[in-house]
């Protein structure tokens, strides 16, 4: 087989034009060419009323030989690569202690099944309920303004992922093909088969609720055991006589403990009682640059037109998406980065605290993303010389965090509302009276007021400074009516949990890896099951000493 990429079709050209352009981009006769399958599809929407689609194509043709020696100085003509999974040990007849995985969001996940499928018989732990139980104590806050604080949109079964927009296309440097096992063992447990070769995949939470269960009985069937509801609360280490320090197991939160040699920490960015008692264990932590700002909802017709035009509604186009950066570094601006996260086309803002007393926004769809309303957040980049002062130390932007989120719980009223303010009077300077065409998607609702005290002073300039600049990328985007929600304040862990680039394990305590999202080594669904299959993998070489 061979791989053919960048091959441009109309939106919609009939089925048949594939093969004839294969044939006429590769010079053949049609008899060479015998099959071919599409491996990517995405679009090109830069000319509006005539978007093209790009292709990616995996082509079996007579005499392949012959013919990557005539494309030879062709990068578009290569040969396929090996994008299946290879498992890089195998667990021993006898393992004394059995590795733990402590969380089961999409890193815990995939680091438990490739465990499992190594023969490694994972313990997982996770502090939150199964994902059924735990969808409707997340409603619970939702509909009735009662958070459960161990069970909630950061807590349980599938991670803060499971409500989301179900995205899972990453930027990662993959060659190791990993986001191709993740892609494949998703269709397995229930997801579409588009999202191994559309080019921003997407799954909604629905689909989602059931394929963790699905992925969750399989790894049970591998001799994998998944423990709900048991809270870590202290690392068991231990000090050798050379001043290394090694874990050696687990305490719960219900006094239990469990020996391990293994932990594999894969906990998520909301994990700050975690990270306290890492802290205070001596596991090497830093702070870490992350993001804070708002949710922002535009009618999904706006966005829509604005980046496909006329083909706006096309069924392969779907509900647009957009990205958006501003740097902020000319003469005269504020030097800070604002940009767009998390976008969720037609979606819903929803509520993602995960303590009482605060009240943190995130983005969620649905599979088919037909909700009114489109959202994402609009952050302020932040670096930890901005968090001096909240405190000092790695975890001092957890304390700028909870500082924000308890000021937007009282900005809200105190019973769960966000407050909310119209774009327009945003860059006014006015608070806001009264809702415009743009009705909030946040359950349990919005307070209307002034969002300038909502965050430091430097993220609200930087957002007033951005709105404008997005405006004329996307017409519509400053539009009075658009609606902020305040505030988002999680768009990745505050803090690193360093680890040896190596072998995966902290920098100071054998035993233990950092994985995911909450160590700071990912950022999405996709990157951090990635992760967990790599640090799966490391754990496998170092109890099996293969290298």
């Amino acid at each position: 087989m061979l791989r053919l990429t960048d091959l441009k079709l109309p939106l919609d050209h009939p089925p048949e034009a594939l093969a004839s352009a294969i044939l006429a981009r590769l010079k053949l006769p049609a008899a060479s060419l015998h099959d071919y399958s599409v491996f990517r599809r995405g679009y090109d929407a830069r000319k509006r009323g005539a978007i093209a689609l790009i292709y990616t194509l995996d082509v079996d043709v007579a005499d392949e030989a012959a013919l990557l020696a005539r494309f030879a100085d062709d990068h578009h003509v290569q040969p396929t690569p090996d994008t299946s999974y290879h498992p890089v040990a195998r667990a021993p007849e006898q393992l004394a202690h059995r590795p733990v995985v402590v969380g089961f969001g999409p890193c815990g996940i995939f680091a438990a099944l490739i465990l499992a499928e190594m023969g490694f018989r994972p313990i997982v732990l996770d502090r939150g309920k199964a994902v059924r139980e735990r969808t409707k104590d997340t409603w619970d806050l939702w509909r009735k303004r009662e958070l459960h604080p161990e069970s909630n949109v950061q807590f349980g079964e599938g991670g803060a992922g499971t409500f989301s927009d179900g995205k899972l296309h990453s930027q990662i440097s993959d060659p190791h093909h990993h986001g191709r096992k993740v892609l494949t063992e998703f269709v397995k447990a229930g997801a579409p088969e588009e999202i191994l070769y559309v080019s921003k995949p997407h799954i909604g939470t629905f689909r989602l609720v059931t394929m963790v269960e699905t992925m969750r009985a399989t790894i049970e069937s591998l001799g994998g055991e998944i423990r709900f509801s048991q809270r870590v609360e202290d690392l068991l280490v231990d000090t050798d006589t050379a001043g290394a320090r090694h874990v050696r197991g687990v305490r719960l939160a219900g006094g239990g403990e469990l020996r391990t040699d293994h932990v594999v920490l894969a906990v998520g960015h909301s994990a700050r009682d975690t990270f306290e008692m890492l802290h205070a264990r001596g596991v090497y932590l830093e702070a870490k640059p992350f993001s804070i700002g708002f949710r922002v909802e535009h009618p999904q017709s706006v966005i829509d037109r604005a980046r496909f035009g006329p083909q706006a509604g096309h069924p392969i186009l779907g509900a647009a998406d957009y990205k958006l950066v501003h740097h902020g570094n000319k003469a005269g601006q504020s030097g800070r980065s604002v940009y767009s996260f998390c976008m969720c086309p037609g979606g819903t803002v929803v509520a993602a605290t995960s303590e009482p007393g605060r009240v943190v926004t995130n983005g969620m769809s649905q599979y088919s993303r037909n909700e009114r309303n489109a959202n994402a957040a609009l952050v302020c980049g932040i670096v930890p010389e901005d968090f001096a002062p909240y405190g000092d130390g790695p975890l001092a932007g957890i304390a700028l965090q909870r500082h924000w989120e308890s000021h937007a719980f009282a900005m809200g009223g105190g019973n769960y509302s966000a407050p909310a303010q119209r774009v327009g009077d945003f860059l006014a300077g006015r608070p806001s009276q009264t809702l415009g065409e743009v009705l909030p998607s946040y359950k349990p609702g919005v307070h209307l007021t002034d969002l300038a005290t909502a965050l430091p002073g430097y993220a609200i300039g930087a957002i007033r400074e951005a709105l404008p600049l997005f405006d004329r990328q996307i017409r519509g985007f400053a539009m009075h009516d658009a609606l902020l929600t305040g505030v988002e304040t999680r768009t990745s862990s505050p803090v690193r949990v360093r680890r040896n680039e190596g072998d995966y394990q902290s920098l100071n305590t054998r035993g233990l890896f950092p994985a995911g999202e909450g160590a700071g080594y990912a950022g999405g669904i996709l990157s951090a099951a990635v992760d967990g299959i790599r640090v799966a993998e490391a754990v496998a070489r170092d109890i099996t000493g293969v290298a």
